[in-house]
């Protein structure tokens, strides 16, 4: 009955799991393991643990960083381990990733293999310590996008999810990067934002179709509304992960979702608003900018009309005789005041949350139109 009730409230999946909550742990080296986790799990939806070293060089790397005096997870054999942590964490409802450095292709391959499909397999391409540069992961990955989609696809042929851990800022281009991460074949791209914020995350959001997890420095409400409304799919928290803020965040978006519907619902174009914001665009029949918008990822606005009208034939957005263009399809967010929205959806018996509800599925059907068609991408 629980799982039911978070899918309906957030609509989420990861790993063909239901998240309960879109707010998610970050692995910290030495620190986060399933015993971090179960500690937080009432305010959890998901769970990176980590960062584990699972070969030769990256095991190495990691004794000569625990000898200077940083925390680090260091086990004579790896998959025993992990295996170990992912048993301790499936006796709770917090869906679990595993953050692996490796230096070879076979290495993470080989892990997989040995653990089975349960488990998010994080490649780690975000710690920027020198000896694990040297041993070919974390930032290396960055420079070297090539070796990290060989990653991704040894990973995908064990039939896993797959997500990559990136630090924003670091690669000649993030945007292609997103691409490459996301035609290699990972599911999930999860960014440490550094100081770039949720202008960041809006154009990860619009360059590829993948989950979007969003981490640093977001430890109030404030902070994770700019995200999910930006883009992002889940936030996540590492070193600010306490009980208190956890529980703080699961509570707030709680609270907003059962009253707006959509909990990660766009801002609108006009108002800077990710590729998601085109279900709340009106007709392009005046300067605005849907019209630049349509033009950078090269749909016509025929071809706009024309596919927004077929993905509301019936739904309860195909009514609205009496609002500005003649169908609730055109209209804007419920934050945004309306009286012909509001006297339309008051006439039909359609709630404010229920409108969202299916905006959204009307924003899922516009980005899969425009990602369906790999020459649709923009930045």
């Amino acid at each position: 009955m629980e799982t039911m009730r978070s899918f309906e409230r957030y609509g989420l999946l990861l790993n063909n799991r239901v998240i309960k909550t879109p707010v998610a742990i970050s692995a910290m080296a030495g620190i986060v393991d399933a015993n971090y986790a179960l500690e937080r799990a009432a305010h959890i939806g998901a769970a990176f643990l980590g960062g584990y070293s699972i070969d030769e060089p990256t095991i190495s790397a990691s004794n000569a960083l625990a000898e200077s005096g940083r925390k680090e997870f260091i086990y004579d054999d790896p998959v025993e381990e992990l295996s170990r942590q992912v048993s301790q964490l499936s006796r709770s409802d917090v869906v679990c990733g595993l953050n692996m450095r490796g230096s070879a292709a076979e290495s993470f391959s080989l892990v997989a293999g040995q653990i089975g499909d349960g488990v998010i397999y994080e490649i780690d391409a975000h710690c920027r310590q020198e000896p694990l540069v040297q041993a070919r992961c974390g930032e290396y990955l960055l420079h070297h996008p090539d070796r990290l989609a060989t990653y991704i696809q040894a990973l995908k042929k064990e039939d896993v999810t797959v997500s990559v851990k990136i630090r924003a800022g670091v690669a000649a281009d993030d945007l292609l990067l997103a691409q490459k991460i996301w035609k290699a074949g990972a599911d999930i791209i999860h960014v440490d934002l550094m100081d770039f914020g949720y202008q960041k995350v809006k154009q990860i959001r619009n360059s590829c179709p993948l989950v979007v997890i969003a981490n640093n420095s977001i430890n109030s409400f404030e902070k994770m509304k700019d995200m999910l409304s930006h883009g992002a799919d889940l936030v996540s928290l590492a070193r600010r992960s306490d009980e208190r803020t956890l529980a703080g965040l699961d509570a707030a978006i709680s609270r907003f979702t059962d009253e707006h519907g959509w909990y990660n619902a766009p801002k609108q174009i006009c108002r800077g608003g990710d590729l998601r914001g085109l279900a709340f665009c009106c007709m392009p029949v005046k300067s605005c900018p849907l019209i630049p918008t349509l033009e950078r990822i090269g749909v016509s606005n025929d071809e706009y009309l024309s596919f927004k009208m077929g993905a509301v034939s019936g739904t309860p957005l195909d009514t609205g005789s009496q609002t500005c263009f003649g169908s609730l399809a055109w209209c804007c967010k419920d934050s945004s005041p309306c009286m012909f929205r509001e006297m339309t959806l008051k006439e039909a018996g359609i709630s404010n949350r229920e409108y969202m509800n299916a905006k959204r599925q009307l924003a899922d059907k516009i980005m899969h139109h425009i990602f369906d068609n790999e020459d649709s991408h923009t930045g």
